[in-house]
């Protein structure tokens, strides 16, 4: 008796049970309206981005207009079905209310529901078959509220399906909205150049797949422009419409985030300040999306506003854009965290669809670095070799009554300071003044350029070269010139990682790390033939000559060179191979680091 009443309880559990997977498998959802959560009991919602496509025909309606919902794949990749889906249509601003109803386009795939004590308010399957689009039309009720988003739920079976797949916003004619949505889909670069204008960092990344590209586009929409922005933030993500490419008097937008919403707004900034958030309500449809640390968001804004409307421009212009990010504390922005990308050139923000590039260090900063590399891995380097190792060098031959040797020595010299000197000037031109967040790179650079007018002044005032205390200038030239070739390399390795010359490291740390080694490569070996560790060819007639004066009290000699009256020989052509061989080889390297520096 008790084994046949537990077999009647199977059987009844059974029932049941195949009962709900049947009704399930119809459709037949109506205790999912609410959450529209699929009652499997058996796994949580997908948490990958849903690989299908939600579009409207309109995205805006008056009351009674019936506007056509597509549910379709997005990609052919896995599996390119569905099972079963929900479709349902709710208040934007609260996302809780069920708005509207539905007519039926394919019956024999889908079917009306009763949500909300309202027939007809959601759309079903009718059974489990493969799909991969259905569509269905939706008709704008009298009482409907400004704007409204669709929402979907699909399954492609009981382990897998997707919840509140927020879909397209649509906006009642005449009614201004004010509630931002939530996006449906990721941006895409799909369409830069041809049916919206697009500026990306790095070039040409997607947005859609890259989460480290931040992104705008723009396109004009009748009399309005929508605007689509994203990158990854912590706290916010920006951009401006600007005159020119200083940062001041800008139409600036944010999209703020808010702990797991967005605040999209306007803004505008006088200066290098905080932005001053508008007042006024310009912004139309917007929408927003928070994935894996990026932030999404999108917004329609009139051409032209009303004069009201103070420090804002009018779209029908050509503006430099600005785009930047940062961190956010308490909807407040802090200052962005990576100088801001500033397109080439300015865009026509309501004319054809460009492509856009831009750059995140400003062209006085480009200069900058590129002068002071020139100077001190380059000239600099050059004329020290000459001083030191080519005093002997073409002995009868002068240029301007000067020895050769002397004359490329102050040559490069020359041009040493004046490429520090202009290079030193730029950034206070570029900033306006000092910069307080530049760390001790600017301090180090105030010693470099103070080094470099000393050697020049104190050349001038040089004694005779037989002059009983001329070792003491000897000395100080010496010493001074190291010691701001020294300073400089290391100023120079902090410049590379200045927030507005940031070049991609650890490559261009790299770079610089081996000019600095093969410049004290080329030294040792220079020095080890100059001492007569090195000799070259059995014509070397040079080894007593440098043991004597290495051992001579002529301190001048033993820090720049051993004899002025060597002799040309096969050491000569020895050292010039070598000089030709090291510029050739730091020319390359510098030519790298400035394509770099023009590409940053």
């Amino acid at each position: 008796m008790e084994v046949l009443m537990n077999m009647r309880i199977v059987l009844l559990l059974l029932s049941v049970c195949s009962e709900t997977v049947f009704c399930f498998s119809r459709g037949k959802v109506e205790v999912a309206c609410g959450d529209m959560t699929p009652q499997h009991g058996v796994s949580d919602p997908s948490t990958k981005d849903p690989p299908f496509n939600i579009i409207a025909d309109k995205s805006q309606f008056s009351p009674g207009d019936e506007i056509k919902v597509t549910l379709s794949m997005a990609s052919s990749e896995g599996k390119h079905y569905f099972k079963g889906f929900l479709i349902e249509a709710r208040n934007a601003g609260d996302l809780n209310e069920i708005v509207g109803s539905f007519k039926l386009i394919s019956p024999d795939i889908s079917q009306l529901l009763k949500c909300d004590n309202k027939e007809g308010s959601a759309v079903s399957h009718t059974s489990d078959s493969h799909k991969t689009e259905v569509q269905v039309i939706w008709v704008a009720p009298s009482d409907s509220p400004s704007s409204v988003q669709f929402l979907v739920t699909v399954a492609r079976g009981y382990k897998e399906f997707w919840v509140k797949i927020p879909g397209p916003v649509v906006s009642q004619n005449g009614i201004q909205t004010t509630t931002s949505t939530i996006l449906s889909r990721l941006f895409t670069s799909e369409g830069c150049g041809s049916s919206k204008s697009c500026l990306r960092d790095p070039e040409g990344c997607d947005p859609q797949n890259d989460t480290a590209c931040h992104f705008l586009s723009f396109s004009a929409l009748g009399s309005s422009v929508m605007f689509e922005l994203s990158g990854s933030a912590e706290g916010y993500v920006s951009f401006a419409l600007s005159q020119d490419k200083w940062m001041g008097n800008d139409d600036v937008y944010l999209c703020i985030r808010d702990t797991n919403r967005v605040d999209i707004k306007a803004a505008y900034v006088s200066g290098r300040t905080h932005p001053i958030i508008s007042s006024q309500n310009i912004l139309k449809d917007t929408a927003w999306r928070l994935s894996d640390g990026v932030i999404q968001c999108s917004f329609r804004r009139d051409i032209h506003l009303p004069p009201e409307n103070l420090n804002r421009f009018n779209l029908d212009q050509k503006y430099y854009l600005f785009m930047a990010h940062g961190r956010a504390e308490d909807g407040r922005t802090h200052r962005h965290d990576r100088q801001p990308l500033i397109s080439t050139y300015r865009a026509a923000i309501t004319g054809p669809p460009e492509d856009l590039t831009g750059s995140r260090s400003p062209l006085l900063i480009k200069y900058h670095g590129a002068f002071m590399l020139i100077a001190w891995t380059s000239t600099v380097s050059a004329g020290v070799i000459m001083a030191r190792y080519f005093k002997p060098d073409w002995p009868e031959r002068n240029i301007l009554g000067q020895k050769v040797w002397f004359q490329l020595h102050r040559m490069l010299m020359t041009i040493t300071v004046l490429l520090t000197l202009v290079g030193f000037v730029l950034p206070f031109m570029y900033r306006g003044g000092w910069s307080k967040r530049a760390g001790i790179h600017p301090y180090l650079g105030c010693v470099v350029m103070a080094l470099a007018v000393i050697q020049p002044v104190m050349a001038l005032f040089r004694p005779a070269p037989d002059a009983s205390r001329r070792y003491i200038f000897n000395w100080m030239h010496f010493g001074t010139g190291t010691v701001a070739q020294v300073v400089a390399v290391i100023t120079i390795f902090l410049g590379t990682h200045q927030q507005a010359l940031s070049l991609p490291a650890p490559w261009s740390t790299g770079v610089l790390a081996f000019i600095l080694v093969w410049f004290v490569l080329a030294n040792l070996v220079l020095e080890v033939h100059r001492r007569g560790f090195l000799p070259i060819g059995k014509y070397f007639k040079n080894v007593k000559i440098y043991t004597e004066h290495i051992n001579s009290d002529d301190k001048e000699e033993v820090v720049f060179v051993p004899d002025e009256n060597e002799t040309y020989s096969v050491e000569s052509c020895f050292k010039n191979i070598v000089l030709a061989i090291y510029l050739c080889v730091n020319l390359g390297f510098l030519t790298t680091l400035l394509w770099t520096i023009s590409a940053v």
